[in-house]
């Protein structure tokens, strides 16, 4: 299992854990690649394919995938990591905060 579908794993569980998103979001790992979350379904769809012609997401959440390993396991609060620049937000910051608040779960 490589490192990007260890954390894909890891956002399928934390959005199982939580009520729905709601929204549609992607986290770009950059040159390590994308998690897409489609949490407009029940149940959510978590994947590695990015939404063709970029879709409609309301955020895109940049950041390394060493970053992502921090905030899923806990050692990074996502918070912090926005303010430091190690997490970039395109789009809604409402949504970028409801995933905050399910990481930190």
């Amino acid at each position: 299992m490589t490192i990007l579908q260890s954390l894909t794993d890891a956002v399928r569980r934390k959005a199982a854990e939580n009520l729905p998103l709601g929204y549609r979001v992607t986290f770009d790992l950059g040159p390590d690649g994308v998690i897409f979350w489609d949490g407009t379904q029940t149940p959510a769809v978590i994947g590695n394919e990015a939404p063709a012609g970029g879709g409609d997401v309301d955020t895109v959440l940049g950041l390394s995938i060493a970053t992502m390993q921090k905030m899923l396991d806990g050692s990074l609060n996502p918070t912090f990591a926005y303010m430091t620049g190690s997490l970039k937000v395109q789009g809604s910051m409402g949504v970028a905060l409801k995933i905050s608040q399910m990481l930190e779960d």
